[in-house]
């Protein structure tokens, strides 16, 4: 589910029949559950509106999901391999690493 540029997702416990869910790639925990799809739905936008809106209270700046930005580690051999094929393709190694995971996601 997409809203406002969050992305949450959710699962259906069969127990207590209703469905839980949270918002993806924050550090700030935003929960919310329902009993229906549609109760779900109204639910992750509640809780979406109300975080912008306590962030806006509180003049704090809401955590922006998936910013671009990844750190990464590797090993230093493959390190040293990713920029020569980089610079092979005439790539950054950013835009190398970029169109790999795009590769192996279509892949997948």
């Amino acid at each position: 589910m997409m809203y406002k540029g969050y992305e949450g997702i959710a699962e259906f416990d069969e127990d207590a029949h209703i469905f839980s869910g949270e918002v993806l790639g924050l550090k700030d925990v935003i929960t919310f559950q329902g009993e229906s799809v549609s109760e779900l739905e109204q639910a992750f936008h509640d809780s979406v509106d109300d975080y912008l809106e306590w962030c806006s209270e509180d003049g704090v700046d809401p955590e922006k999901p998936y910013s671009g930005k990844m750190l990464l580690r590797f090993d230093p051999n493959l390190h040293r391999r990713v920029a020569a094929a980089a610079k092979k393709k005439k790539m950054s190694v950013n835009k190398f690493m970029e169109k790999a995971a795009e590769d192996e996601l279509m892949q997948g």
